[in-house]
């Protein structure tokens, strides 16, 4: 039997000697590689923390101490040690969660994978402990060095350090990046400590002598570090870090020297009041095609061959690819243009753009808040920033929109990928919530293109808006077919389809232009006629839009977003207030936290299916079913008479 098959949770790992300690890491590294090449997910993160995940759970009692990730894609090894091995359905529906998530364990406190709030967290926590008689308890944050570039980490700090009478640890997890590199002064601080010769040697020579002495010996080492550490210290300028800070420093230390981790982090734990352990790893630690992946080291994959790293499956061209395209070409034409971004230039498509203008490229690292703040004075400036982020952590800049770049009619584009249903990451990383939050800002634009070549359209329109923020926002995958327009109004909505009477308006908001299209099939086989159309610019809501709702005996919406509050309620808003009397219905995603599964069984659990949505429809049609759709609207003109009391019933 393997070590690791032994271990059902962190207290098996007390009966393990330094060396049977050292090999669990091996054999917790080839278990990683074999099953994360067969499902996806983050590896190269993972395989950085094998030994600091083993030494935590050896010196702290999870889940009376408890351990907080961020952003917790690290906390595969965690899950390993607490007795979750099942990795065969990785990050699928039924099977474990990418992140970690309470309900799968009590040793998973904090699920959110939003980077840079773990340190609020703690403070939370111990702050609840001490105050409530619990003072026996201790707390541990793991936060990366990436994280430290966010602004909530130096806020926590800021309040840590005020009230240091509580059992809480800070796990710095030191290996230079977050996606890419990590960037800023804060990075190239750190920097300068990880590759201090005089310190490193000092410290692991000191370390390993003090391990041959024994347990006095140990006991000397760690008087005698105290003593020293400023002295080290000062050799790599690293105690200027911490110096207005009252929090006691250990390190930096080897995140991958079991024994000496065990000892710095006893050390912690016995001070009683805050200490801050610099832990130095490499990710992608053990795998070499990890370490050498220069883009991201692996930090996420899909399907991979676990002897080469190359990756299987489809090599189709995705959404990413396509706008990450057209930016360089918007920037050939226009050096105005500049791109922005918060840690994620290759993820978001920003890298052709910053090897061919490198310096019209911006990374803030984690800081969204200060990226679109940035951007508005760049605008200000007389630039047309475009800021690419992930859907899901827009919502974390919200203020800033609102009150930064549309309260001052700056002209900043937002580019938001992996929109709408993401699938595998879960609930925090799910991007449903972009339309109803951003929709309600002032003046705003936002476009969801349906192919390729409205992406490239929407790209070209939006970075012309100087006077007002933009929104282009796609999903995660690959782009579908085109869809070719019947026709184009006036004010840019794209007719799809026409089916017959006007019995039914589908309008699909972006890529939902297809399942608009399957759904007016359907309803044509039944007898039902069906326009289709894509608004491609979904806010401002046409005027054309506006006039074929008034012809129409309903009106469905589909959006991949939350339906409550989202472009279905809007349109139904403009409609009513042009004293248009159309039964609405708005289709999407629940107001609900989305569990990790695949993209399809998500839509099915919504009903949003082709099948699903006809069977609504003709239900409404006949009216058995709210909002019915009104009887009879050629012979008049439904913003002239009154409403029917069937058109009353639209939501």
């Amino acid at each position: 039997m393997s070590l690791l098959d032994g271990i059902d949770g962190p207290d098996d790992l007390a009966r393990l000697s330094p060396r049977e300690l050292r090999d669990l890491a091996a054999e917790v590294r080839t278990f990683l590689i074999e099953n994360v090449a067969r499902t996806g997910g983050h590896l190269g993160p993972n395989l950085g923390v094998v030994e600091l995940t083993i030494a935590l759970h050896r010196v702290f009692d999870s889940p009376s101490d408890p351990i907080v990730w961020d952003t917790g894609h690290q906390s595969y090894v965690h899950k390993l040690l607490t007795g979750r091995k099942d990795f065969a359905g990785l990050r699928t529906r039924d099977g474990l969660a990418g992140y970690p998530q309470r309900a799968e364990s009590p040793h998973d406190v904090v699920e959110s994978s939003h980077a840079s709030s773990s340190l609020s967290w703690a403070d939370g926590i111990s702050r609840a402990f001490s105050r409530t008689g619990r003072g026996d308890r201790h707390v541990v944050a793991v936060v990366g060095d990436g994280a430290l570039t966010g602004g909530m980490t130096w806020e926590a700090l800021n309040n840590i350090t005020d009230d240091n009478d509580r059992n809480l640890v800070i796990v710095v997890n030191d290996n230079g990046r977050s996606y890419a590199p990590t960037i800023g002064g804060m990075a190239r601080y750190l920097n300068r400590v990880r590759t201090a010769a005089t310190y490193r040697d000092l410290d692991a020579k000191s370390g390993k002598l003090a391990r041959r002495l024994g347990k006095a010996g140990r006991a000397l080492y760690r008087g005698v570090r105290g003593g020293t550490h400023g002295f080290l210290s000062r050799l790599t300028n690293n105690s200027a870090l911490y110096a207005q800070l009252d929090i006691k420093y250990l390190g930096p230390v080897d995140g991958h020297d079991i024994p000496t981790l065990i000892e710095t982090l006893e050390l912690a734990k016995s001070y009683s009041a805050p200490v801050i352990v610099h832990a130095i790893t490499e990710k992608g630690r053990g795998y070499d095609p990890a370490r050498l992946d220069e883009a991201d080291q692996f930090h996420a994959v899909g399907k991979i061959d676990p002897i080469t790293g190359e990756a299987l499956g489809s090599s189709g061209v995705g959404w990413t690819d396509v706008f990450a395209e057209r930016l360089v070409e918007i920037g050939e034409r226009r050096d105005d243009v500049i791109a922005m971004t918060a840690a994620m230039l290759r993820p978001t498509g920003l890298a052709p753009f910053a090897e061919r203008y490198p310096e019209r490229v911006y990374d803030v690292g984690i800081a969204e808040q200060h990226a679109v703040a940035s951007a508005a004075g760049l605008a200000y400036g007389g630039l047309h920033p475009v800021v690419a982020l992930y859907s899901t952590f827009v919502n974390r800049a919200f203020d800033q929109v609102l009150m930064d770049v549309a309260l001052h009619g700056a002209g900043v584009t937002f580019v938001l990928d992996r929109s709408g249903v993401t699938g595998p990451d879960g609930p925090s990383h799910h991007g449903m919530w972009d339309l109803a939050l951003l929709h309600i800002v002032p003046h705003v634009r936002i476009a969801a293109p349906r192919d390729a070549e409205r992406l490239r359209e929407a790209l070209d329109e939006a970075v012309a808006v100087a006077d007002a923020p933009t929104v282009v926002r796609f999903p995660k995958g690959e782009v579908p077919e085109s869809i070719p327009a019947l026709e184009r109004t006036a004010d840019g909505v794209d007719v799809l389809a026409r089916d017959g009477a006007e019995d039914v308006l589908l309008v699909g908001i972006g890529p939902f232009a297809h399942l608009a299209l399957d759904v007016a099939a359907r309803l044509r086989a039944q007898g039902i006629g069906a326009t289709v159309v894509d608004p491609r610019w979904a806010v401002p809501v046409a005027s054309s839009l506006v006039d074929l709702a008034a012809r129409h005996r309903l009106v469905i919406t589909i959006e991949d977003g939350i339906r409550v509050g989202g472009i279905g309620t809007r349109i139904r808003q403009v409609l009513r207030e042009a004293g248009v009397d159309t039964a609405v219905d708005e289709l999407g995603l629940p107001d609900a936290f989305i569990d990790h599964a695949s993209r399809d069984q998500i839509l099915e659990d919504a009903g949003l299916t082709p099948a699903r949505i006809a069977q609504d429809v003709v239900a409404q049609v006949l009216g058995t079913r709210v909002p019915v759709a009104r009887q009879d609207v050629r012979s008049r003109d439904p913003r002239v008479e009154a409403p029917s009391q069937q058109g009353r019933s639209g939501r």
